[in-house]
C-alpha cells in the first residue's frame, strides 16, 4: 500500500483547502495507480500544512519571500 506525505505551505491552500487537497490527491493517486496497477483505494495520501513563516528557503522564510515578490 503506497503512502504519500505531502508537505505544503498552508497559505497555498488558503482559498479552498478541501478542494485543492482533493484535486492534488486525485492526481497523485491516479498517477501511482497507473504506474503500479494498484487500485486508488489502496493509496494513502497525507497533507502536512506548514505556515509560510515556518518554512525557510535558505535563511529566509517563505512569508518574507512572498512579500518581496
Amino acid at each position: 500500500m503506497p503512502f504519500v506525505r505531502i508537505t505544503i505551505v498552508r497559505e497555498t491552500l488558503a482559498d479552498d483547502p478541501s478542494g485543492k487537497k482533493a484535486a492534488i490527491s486525485s492526481k497523485i493517486a491516479a498517477a501511482i495507480a497507473e504506474a503500479t496497477g494498484l487500485p486508488e483505494r489502496e493509496i494513502s495520501i497525507v497533507f502536512d500544512e506548514v505556515d509560510a513563516r515556518n518554512w525557510y528557503v535558505g535563511s529566509t522564510d517563505v512569508e518574507t519571500l512572498r512579500f518581496r515578490s
